[in-house]
């Protein structure tokens, strides 16, 4: 009997061992993530919940899950990937909640900017009452929970990412409405110091790896192309989006990354990775059917809407709204956000390449195809 025993501890002993060197295997234990709806996983949810019947988050969880989509976002399945759990969003934490593993400060209608920078100039962003540096705020109230000290935060840090981001997409979804492109380009600085100023801190806090993404190409949102409804055909290219929207995102997109690289060489220590959301989203509306969705004229079109040129005319969820016969056909969801299959392919752009730079580190699972 003493025998049987001692066998069956030796192989409980063996197999926590085996458990534990597999957990040490993972790239990284701690995935943080900041940015706005592209990747809340239940902020915004917290203080304006659902509707219990809502189509959001239909297809994959079958019931809203705080998301602003039909399923899942990037961030999930980048977390998912690397074998660690969907984040907790942060205002749903309960006392004591495990959190070593990651949490999500992303609040939809978030931006970078304060909520006073559009109270100035008479613009009324109430969501900007989430901005950067109220989630900034929110990391600094949960760090105990993560680590204390600087040793203990810098070996926590080491095996820890961090996303900054995407965001600064609702700081120029504010300028949309009033169809001026000029003004895009004139917040563009404002809006780059803010996610720099906050990457800084982040290093200054111990944060060794961050990734810090681009905007996607708003000349192609379902969004974007209903405000502005252009008739002129000079204002849109080859493939339907609207030009001069997408080349004020690459001029951001290109301030950025020359503020990453500035970034870099103050922190030779740190690791930034940039995503470039811009290709890995573009090239979806390029060649849709390459990616398995519907080409024209159904490429722009929202899953979930009501009639229209872009089925926008009833907000997802309200009215006679009502979704597609198959989102996983869609690259659109609601008109400002991707459909779970769009996220999917942005996703797997970042992870299997190329539009992560430098690459991130090898995850242990593929993204699946369903």
């Amino acid at each position: 009997m003493k025998g049987l025993i001692l066998f069956s501890i030796i192989v409980a002993c063996g197999f926590v061992e085996n458990v534990v060197s597999y957990n040490n295997q993972f790239p990284y234990r701690t995935i943080i993530n900041f940015g706005d709806s592209l990747s809340d996983t239940g902020n915004s949810a917290h203080n304006e919940p659902f509707k219990a019947d809502s189509p959001y988050g239909s297809t994959y969880f079958k019931h809203p899950a705080g998301r602003m989509s039909n399923g899942r976002l990037i961030i999930d399945f980048i977390v998912k990937a690397y074998g660690l759990p969907f984040l907790p969003a942060y205002l749903n934490l309960t006392k004591g909640q495990h959190v070593k593993q990651g949490v999500n400060f992303a609040y939809s209608g978030a931006t970078a900017l304060d909520k006073s920078f559009f109270d100035k100039r008479g613009l009324n962003v109430p969501a900007a009452a989430y901005a950067l540096n109220t989630q900034l705020d929110w990391f600094h109230k949960i760090k105990p929970s993560l680590c204390t000290g600087k040793e203990d935060c810098a070996n926590f840090f080491k095996n820890s990412l961090v996303l900054v981001g995407e965001i600064g997409g609702n700081d120029i979804n504010a300028i949309i409405p009033h169809k001026n492109v000029t003004e895009i380009r004139e917040f563009v600085p404002y809006i780059v110091k803010a996610i720099t100023n906050m990457t800084s801190t982040l290093i200054s806090e111990g944060v060794v790896e961050l990734v810090i993404p681009g905007n996607f190409p708003i000349g192609c949102n379902t969004y974007v192309l209903n405000t502005v409804n252009s008739d002129r055909k000079e204002d849109y290219d080859e493939f339907g989006c609207l030009r001069n929207y997408n080349a004020a995102i690459k001029y951001y997109n290109d301030q950025l990354k020359t503020a990453i690289d500035e970034l870099r060489h103050k922190n030779p220590h740190v690791n930034i990775i940039y995503f470039n959301y811009y290709s890995a989203a573009r090239r979806l509306f390029e060649k849709p059917e390459q990616y398995g969705f519907k080409g024209k004229p159904d490429t722009f079109k929202a899953c979930c809407g009501k009639g229209g040129r872009y089925n926008l005319n009833e907000v997802c969820g309200f009215g006679d709204s009502v979704i597609c016969d198959a989102p996983v056909k869609h690259i659109n969801w609601d008109g400002f956000h991707f459909t779970e299959a769009g996220y999917r392919s942005v996703a797997q752009g970042l992870l299997e390449g190329p539009y992560a730079t430098p690459p991130l580190k090898t995850p242990p699972f593929k993204i699946p195809k369903e």
